[in-house]
Formats: structure tokens, sequence, C-alpha cells
């Protein structure tokens, strides 16, 4: 009698144990159910995110590829339909201005008239510049970044520290984008960072480049929300994206920017 008790009492154990495993081993079940349910929708919405965050990028890249294309169209109607223009116009001027039957007061007038189709003749030859930099194509990044840095310090009291090397192994459109990246950085340290001195160097390294900008103006956050939304920064980061290059930025509030920007050889 006892024998068959103290069978029952381990049958009894016996079934304790399997029902407690049988638990633990269904409770494990749908833990691991959840968790990898879990990490395939998290994984799903990373995929969704990141294809956003690339179509948002193309899109990007294509607005700066248009506006690029704009640039040169504006450019070559500036020099084609406006810039021939005054030329006829000044030098139609120059011919009455000559012609001795033409009255004194008439040539004060001839006088006013060619000193404003000059002014605008230098203007749109300012802007066509400005849009597409002809030494670009003709003397490469090094003299047209240094010619930009001339423009910049001759009309205002910002001083400019500056190291180029050129830039060869780039082709022309990317070197475009440096100059664009600089003209943006420059712009940027002025209106928004009020900056006064910059420093900057353009090194050629192993087929790559690095591209160091530092200013002292009153700095930013880069972690806020003008980081975020900054056109002018969202443009940089899509250009430095079309070089397949790496950008960095330091900057904290009344200590100046730095931005640096790295492409290895890899990405040439």
């Amino acid at each position: 009698m006892v024998e068959e008790l103290q069978n029952n009492q381990e049958q009894v154990i016996n079934a304790l144990v399997y029902g407690l495993l049988f638990l633990v081993l269904c409770v494990l079940g749908l833990i691991l159910f959840f968790y990898f349910s879990r990490r395939k929708i998290v994984q799903k919405e990373l995929e969704k995110i990141n294809i956003k965050l690339d179509y948002q990028k193309q899109i990007l890249q294509n607005t700066i590829n248009v506006q690029e294309e704009e640039r040169k169209r504006i450019a070559q109607d500036l020099h084609d339909a406006i810039s021939s223009k005054l030329n006829v116009v000044s030098l139609t001027t120059n011919v009455l201005i000559d012609d001795e039957t033409i009255a004194n007061n008439h040539k004060n007038a001839l006088h006013h008239i060619l000193d404003i189709t000059t002014k605008t003749l230098e203007s749109s030859r300012k802007i066509a510049h400005e849009l597409i930099p002809p030494t670009l194509s003709n003397f490469g990044l090094k003299v047209t970044l240094e010619e930009l840095f001339e423009e910049y310090t001759s009309n205002s009291n910002i001083q400019i520290k500056h190291l180029i090397e050129d830039l060869s192994q780039l082709d022309s459109e990317n070197q475009l984008h440096v100059f664009r990246i600089t003209q943006e950085l420059i712009n940027n340290a002025l209106t928004h960072g009020e900056a006064n001195q910059l420093d900057i160097t353009v090194k050629k390294e192993n087929e790559g480049f690095s591209y160091v900008f530092k200013d002292n103006g009153i700095g930013f956050d880069v972690n806020g929300t003008d980081k975020k939304s900054g056109i002018g920064l969202q443009n940089i980061e899509s250009r430095v994206a079309i070089l397949k290059a790496n950008l960095y930025i330091e900057s904290s509030e009344k200590s100046g920017s730095t931005f640096t920007i790295n492409r290895s050889m890899n990405a040439i």
C-alpha cells in the first residue's frame, strides 16, 4: 500500500514537472514569437524610413541638378540676349557721342545713357559669373575659389585665410559642387554666423580630397532644428552625397563652426 502511494506521488510529481516544463516552453515560445515579430516589424519600419530618406535625398539631388541647368540657361541668356544687346547700345551711343553734329546737351544725355549701359553690363556679367563661373572650366577649381575669396575680401571686411590645392582628379561637375558648397558656407557664415574670419583648406589626398571650412561666427546647435530645417545646409549635405563624401560638423554657440568633408580614393 505504501509503495503504491509512493508510485502515485512520483507520478503526480512527474506530471507537475512535465506540466511546468510545458508551460515554460510555451511561455518561451510566445516570447520568441513576439520578439521576432516585433523585430520584423521594426525592420520593416526602418526599411520604410530608409526608402523615404533615399527618396528625399534623390529629390534634393535632382533639384540641385535642375538648379544648375537653370543657372546655365540664365547665364547663357544673360550673355546672348542681354549683354550682346547692351554692347550694341554702347557702341551706338559712342558713335553718336563722336558725331560733331550732335548738340552738347544731347551728348550729356548720351553720356548718361552710356554710363547706365556700362554699369548694367558689369552687373549682368557679375550675375552670369556667379551663376556659372567661367574660370572653373578654363582654369580649374583652385583659381576659381581664389577669385571667389578675392571678391568677398575686396567688397567687405571679411578676412579669408586659405590653402587650396587643385582637385584635378575631379570632373568639372564635381568641382562645381565643391565650389557651390564653398559659396553656401561663406554666405551662411556671413549671414547667419556673423563671422568675419574664415579659414579654408582644400587638399588632394591619395586621389581623394579633404576639405575644411572654419569660421569665427556665433555657431549653432548641430542637433537643433536649424540644422534639420536649413535649406542651405540641406543643399550642402546633398552635394556632399553627390560627391560620395562624408560631412562632419562641429559647432557650438559663440565658438564658431567647422565643416569637414572627406572623400576617399575608393569613391573616385
